[in-house]
């Protein structure tokens, strides 16, 4: 019976539940409205917040300005260049500069001038599904830790 009920508590599987409910949100989202909700590097974000909720990098401020930061860095570098390898690059250098002198580091983000530039998205992407994505994500995790898996969700500021 303990055998039993630890693989229904285990961490793995918790974090998978988490991730299973948020993308369910995310894609009948998609499905109910003309907006898309759901990217990749969001998928990525879900490991991070689901799985390592105590890691600087899942925390609100990183999730949510980590990819705000990156997409605008997508859409202004695409903009002003538009799609080369050097501007891609470009991108993708400044993005994960702007992430660390900002301390929004969220790695999942670094994909964002991919995701961008290579799909040549407008600057409606940075609000959808871009900011409502990534707030709907932090907020699904807090209350998904703080209701389900009872780890502390977000750290303390200090």
């Amino acid at each position: 019976m303990n055998s039993a009920k630890h693989i229904v508590t285990h961490p793995a599987l918790v974090a998978g539940l988490g991730a299973t409910l948020c993308t369910l949100l995310l894609t009948h989202l998609d499905s109910w409205q003309q907006h898309i909700w759901l990217m990749a590097p969001f998928g990525a974000t879900m490991v991070i917040l689901f799985g390592l909720p105590s890691s600087p990098l899942a925390q609100p401020k990183n999730i949510i300005f980590g990819h705000l930061l990156t997409t605008f860095i997508g859409l202004g570098v695409m903009q002003a260049m538009g799609v080369t390898p050097l501007s891609i690059s470009l991108a993708m250098g400044l993005a994960i500069a702007l992430m660390l002198l900002t301390r929004t580091t969220h790695p999942p983000a670094g994909a964002n001038p991919l995701v961008v530039m290579l799909s040549g998205q407008d600057w409606l992407f940075l609000l959808t599904p871009v900011l409502c994505g990534a707030l709907l994500i932090t907020a699904c995790g807090w209350c998904y830790h703080k209701f389900i898996s009872r780890q502390p969700y977000p750290l303390p500021q200090g």
